[in-house]
């Protein structure tokens, strides 16, 4: 039974020993925290509970899929609910929109609302499903890294799908090019945000984003989203994967020639192992596990994607208007990813998201009562005035509160944590506070992530958010199964300096 190591576990470091241990692995997990989950952890105070990272889920598939290649029964574990509706949307001048599900209702909606043809909808989100059935799947579901792998995953179909602007264009350049409401472009301009982009940068083919929540669908995870991470830690147990927390790593061990790993450092000890997977932020890894391998500058010195500034407020009442999902757009889209990515700011009219869990888990919150997960967009982190940036954010985002819904939701907050840049840095490791790794503002990004293997160091690999396919919870559970499975079949780099 061949030894395999792995590096933190979030969700892809979970995934990734649940597949290892699987396959006939003695897996063992190092995390640096006292409990697992990375970004998908939570916090409770006073009565709430608060997921404390991702609040959306989508894909559900991938998750079951660790259960079917388990063999254990998945209801036993975990349980979760389609949604009905994916969010709310709120403009200041009282203009609402609800964002069903179901594809026909909510183009129904924007034509009631927004005066925009039900066709028009419904054709912009037909394209973004066909793109995400088939050139999203190669992208995410292959490795781009390996020649055999991009022949499998159809590389030259995908892109011949993709129509010329989807692929040179900007999303922003899509969304006005099919509507002429504005509200409806930044509507649809938000799907950038899901990978931490700007829709005026990234590429016209991230418009297959609104196909998940519109046409697979939203869902929510019964108990909250942590039960994911409870779930897949439960299964990584159950099939045999052993946890060390409080247990960072402190060196990936490579044999004298630097083409092998040889296990890593542990409190000082040695361990021994012919595999090591990397499941942590992908510029730590090198910086400071692997300091004696040539780094690939190119690669670290990507952009990196936005960050966020989180707001964990227990209000004591219920606003009836709010569902589990928010959205409080500012009055000036392009102002406000000017400030994020060009002035490394956050705007003063930020775009607002506010996740309620107690409108489905009623025990998050004492009763009467409701639990604001309250996040804005926010610049990486390179040296901003912490406190400086976190009390303009607080007052913008209470004044966005109170002039969009009237509500003065200041004078109920009675529980209060904050999680800022530096912050998310210091909990996950993402290198600056990038929630999402690199930005893909750049039409090349799939192909610049740093891939889940080493070409020249044997037994080395890499999943979750910061290499590819990307950040958010799908992608991460997809970097773990293209990592493991390259285990077993020894990979060739597509381009010799692609690492």
């Amino acid at each position: 039974m061949t030894q395999a190591f792995v590096i933190g576990s979030g969700v892809a470091g979970l995934a990734a020993s649940i597949r290892l241990a699987v396959a006939g692995h003695a897996v063992q997990v190092f995390e640096q925290a006292p409990a697992p989950g990375g970004k998908l952890s939570v916090h409770s105070e006073g009565g709430y509970r608060f997921d404390r990272g991702p609040s959306l889920f989508t894909m559900p598939h991938l998750v079951e899929d660790l259960f079917t290649l388990a063999g254990v029964p998945i209801a036993e574990h975990f349980r979760y609910e389609r949604l009905v509706e994916a969010n709310r949307y709120f403009w200041q001048d009282g203009t609402r929109v609800t964002g069903w599900s179901d594809p026909l209702r909510f183009a129904n909606e924007l034509q009631e609302r927004l005066s925009i043809d039900q066709e028009t909808t419904l054709r912009y989100l037909n394209r973004a499903t066909l793109l995400l059935e088939s050139t999203g799947r190669t992208f995410l579901e292959h490795s781009l890294h390996r020649w055999e792998t991009l022949r499998e995953g159809g590389v030259r179909k995908a892109l011949t799908t993709a129509r010329w602007n989807e692929l040179t264009g900007t999303l922003n350049d899509i969304n006005r090019s099919a509507f002429k409401n504005e509200k409806a472009v930044q509507l649809f301009n938000r799907f950038a945000t899901y990978n931490g982009s700007s829709p005026y940068k990234t590429p016209g083919l991230m418009r297959m984003i609104s196909g998940l929540e519109h046409g697979q669908g939203a869902f929510y995870p019964e108990g909250g989203m942590h039960s994911i991470t409870r779930a897949l830690h439960q299964l990584a147990v159950m099939v045999g994967v052993r946890f060390h927390f409080n247990s960072p790593v402190e060196r990936i061990l490579l044999n004298p020639g630097l083409d092998r790993v040889t296990g890593i450092r542990v409190d000082g000890q040695e361990l021994n192992a012919p595999v090591v997977v990397s499941a942590i932020d992908i510029v730590p890894t090198y910086r400071q596990l692997l300091p004696d391998l040539p780094a690939p500058k190119r690669t670290l010195a990507q952009e990196r994607s936005s960050s966020a500034l989180v707001f964990y407020w227990g209000v004591k009442t219920v606003h009836p208007e709010l569902g589990l999902h928010n959205i409080l757009f500012s009055n000036d889209y392009t102002a406000e990813f000017e400030h994020l990515f060009e002035k490394g700011q956050v705007y003063r009219d930020p775009t607002v998201y506010i996740n309620i869990t107690s409108t489905h888990t009623p025990s998050d919150a004492p009763a009467g009562c409701s639990n604001w997960f309250t996040m804005i967009n926010a610049p990486r982190q390179v040296g901003q005035d912490r406190e400086a940036m976190v009390q303009s954010a607080r007052a913008a985002v209470l004044a966005k509160v109170q002039r969009t819904l009237g509500f003065d939701v200041e004078n109920f907050i009675e529980v209060e944590q904050v999680l800022d840049p530096k912050g998310i840095e210091e909990l996950t490791g993402s290198y600056q506070g990038s929630i999402y790794g690199t930005s893909s503002n750049s039409p090349w990004a799939a192909f610049l992530r740093h891939p889940n293997f080493h070409p020249r160091v044997e037994g080395l690999y890499f999943c979750g958010g910061s290499v590819h396919p990307g950040g958010g919870i799908p992608l991460a559970l997809h970097s773990a199964r293209i990592a493991t499975s390259m285990i077993e079949r020894p990979p060739r780099a597509t381009r010799p300096n692609s690492v």
